[in-house]
């Protein structure tokens, strides 16, 4: 699915956010699927795609980012490898426009936690004991990430994990747009280090780091409304926001 999120988002950009029936059926038959089918699996993984008449539009594309929907995003796990191990805490913050409209916090039931990362987290078996399943937490987790763009610090590990766990579930994988905090705020702040505990201290922004989920994830998302608001001005878009990020496009 990756592939053809990537293959598809290519296709997009080279065409200014919109493509023929014919492009999509092509790279949609990648799916295996009816073209009806692929276009309801993509947007149920979070693949920002909407059917206009016989067009297919990338919505991200020309909407200006400072109204996207921003997921921000922080899971304690109980290793590093999510074919071997489990998230067992996930915590999530819904942004737009600068504002919470949305929280997404639980425990993840779990019978095995090392011992070292109870001394990072807090987190035990004990506590886990009467949590929920893991597929019931990620199947709500699905319905709440919705098509918002996926945020994490050092989101490769967030969304990769939480992408391998949903497939082993058998839920499906993840198509949302993501943005890494880290290199966001490399292109738009300057720091000695870009931790998120070090960004917490010199940015004030009056949260606990502490490997906890949630409030990992309420200081994530403090941090990105700082960093949106030193985005240059030449960017518009949710699309030049990802590439700008990504890319580092040069103020114009």
């Amino acid at each position: 699915m990756q592939k053809v999120y990537r293959e598809l988002t290519d296709k997009f950009r080279k065409q200014k956010g919109i493509i023929p029936h014919s492009t999509f059926r092509k790279v949609a038959s990648k799916l295996n699927r009816d073209i009806d089918t692929s276009l309801l699996l993509l947007q149920a993984s979070g693949y920002p795609i909407k059917q206009i008449g016989k067009n297919y539009i990338l919505e991200t594309y020309k909407r200006d980012y400072r109204e996207e929907r921003f997921c921000v995003i922080d899971i304690e796990t109980n290793g590093s490898k999510p074919d071997e191990f489990q998230v067992i805490e996930i915590g999530a913050i819904m942004l737009q426009n600068g504002e919470i409209i949305d929280r997404f916090e639980s425990l993840v039931k779990c019978d095995f936690i090392p011992e070292y990362i109870t001394k990072i987290t807090g987190i035990d078996s004990k506590s886990l004991k009467d949590a929920p399943s893991s597929r019931e937490i990620l199947q709500k987790f699905r319905l709440f990430l919705d098509s918002a763009v996926f945020v994490a610090h050092n989101v490769d590990f967030d969304f990769n994990f939480l992408n391998r766990s949903f497939q082993n579930l058998g839920l499906g994988s993840i198509g949302n747009f993501k943005i890494c905090s880290i290199e966001l705020a490399k292109r738009t702040i300057e720091a000695k280090k870009y931790g998120l505990a070090h960004l917490n201290e010199i940015l004030n922004l009056g949260t606990k780091t502490h490997h906890r989920a949630y409030s990992d994830a309420l200081t994530t998302a403090k941090l990105l409304n700082i960093l949106l608001s030193k985005v240059p001005k030449n960017i518009k878009s949710t699309d030049e926001l990802i590439r700008f990020t990504k890319e580092n496009i040069k103020n114009k």
